[in-house]
């Protein structure tokens, strides 16, 4: 495959673009490319692929995810606003848990799938993937009638995941850190620096969330971690897409968009369709859900050689005719197989299916399997 010349991951453009309080370290640690998201530069990677992807299997990797940026909700009414913007039922949620949730419209299209932390009985950051919710919960404030406050703080999260996280965290926070639960979180500070610490992840592996709340401080938080992460072999790397694809971990923007409903793409589970208090999208959703939906994103292992991570969604096919497109794909060294995500027709859903995927290496056969790829019940990551 001819490469171009323009190469899309060097993209720049002026000081719109927001940088992490990491950014300088990550220059001094060799990153090689950035990409944009939520309006900030993101890391992509320092080394090849499939050596941080080693690397986060084995050791321990630090992540700048600055990019996840935080809505905070908090106020009088803030329980009550947190309820009204998500489909699960925040009631079973305690001051010092997370969740994952997903934010919908009106019309029970996905907006987000953030991980909610409860600070407070109405205190709540959602700590966002790739889309503008900060203006879009505003919108949806004016007209709730509700004691709000909605803003973005000043919050820079960084990732501390694999194997050897957790000690590494028990030398920097002790006890309370590392006697968290998974989706579970504790307040403290390292020599000063204020900071939120959450068992949590974009890997399936054992793994720490560090959210910054003091820009300030992010060369001096960065430096304190590489420092103590020394024995464990930490490493600057980027986020790995071939574990989270392995981990069954969805990527907003790719594997699902405003397009799609949480029973689209197999988060039903995040919705609680018999909650009594009204929350944007019920009707919809409870439409959908009686209805049943007309495709469904599903796991696919693709055959022959080594693919590399998608940059477009290719197209797929059944008996000769485009039914769908793969999401996300990618060559998993550990389970040596091309493995991906596919929005398909639901007739075809069923595992098994027999498909064609139209890739840059030409046609490629391949089938419908069970996703996660990897650890169903998620026993790594809660360790």
């Amino acid at each position: 495959m001819t490469r171009p010349v323009f190469d899309p991951r060097v993209i720049q453009r002026g000081a719109r673009l927001r940088r992490s309080p990491y950014f300088e370290a990550t220059q001094r640690s060799g990153c090689r490319a950035y990409t944009v998201y939520n309006h900030t530069l993101l890391p992509s990677h320092y080394d090849d692929a499939e050596a941080e992807y080693w690397h986060l299997l084995e050791h321990v990797a630090l992540w700048d995810v600055g990019v996840e940026r935080q809505v905070e909700v908090s106020g009088p009414d803030g329980f009550a606003f947190a309820q009204l913007i998500t489909p699960r039922d925040l009631s079973k949620v305690a001051v010092g848990q997370a969740r994952y949730v997903v934010l919908v419209g009106a019309d029970g299209g996905i907006l987000n799938d953030p991980v909610m932390l409860r600070l407070g009985e109405n205190t709540f950051w959602y700590s966002l993937a790739d889309s503008d919710v900060l203006l879009w919960a505003l919108g949806v404030a004016t007209h709730a009638g509700l004691d709000v406050r909605i803003h973005e703080p000043d919050v820079w999260p960084l990732q501390v995941q694999g194997p050897k996280s957790k000690s590494l965290m028990g030398d920097v926070f002790g006890n309370p850190v590392t006697s968290l639960k998974y989706y579970h979180f504790a307040e403290t500070d390292l020599d000063g620096i204020p900071v939120v610490v959450t068992r949590t992840g974009w890997t399936g592996e054992l793994g720490y969330e560090v959210y910054l709340r003091d820009a300030a401080r992010g060369v001096e938080l960065w430096e304190k971690l590489m420092e103590a992460g020394k024995p464990y072999d930490l490493r600057p790397t980027g986020p790995s897409d071939i574990r989270r694809i392995e981990a069954g971990i969805l990527n907003y923007g790719a594997d699902m968009t405003l397009a799609d409903t949480p029973y689209h793409v197999g988060l039903e589970w995040a919705v609680d369709p018999d909650l009594s208090v009204e929350f944007v999208g019920k009707e919809a959703l409870a439409g959908i859900r009686a209805r049943g939906v007309d495709r469904r994103l599903v796991g696919v292992e693709i055959e022959g050689a080594r693919i590399e991570f998608n940059e477009t969604k290719w197209p797929v096919r059944h008996r000769g005719a485009t039914v769908g497109r793969v999401t996300s794909a990618i060559y998993s060294p550990r389970l040596r197989k091309n493995i991906g995500f596919a929005m398909v027709p639901i007739g075809l859903a069923s595992e098994g299916t027999v498909l064609e995927v139209t890739t840059p290496w030409g046609e490629r056969g391949a089938r419908v399997v069970r996703k996660p790829f990897l650890d169903p019940g998620k026993e790594i990551p809660k360790g």
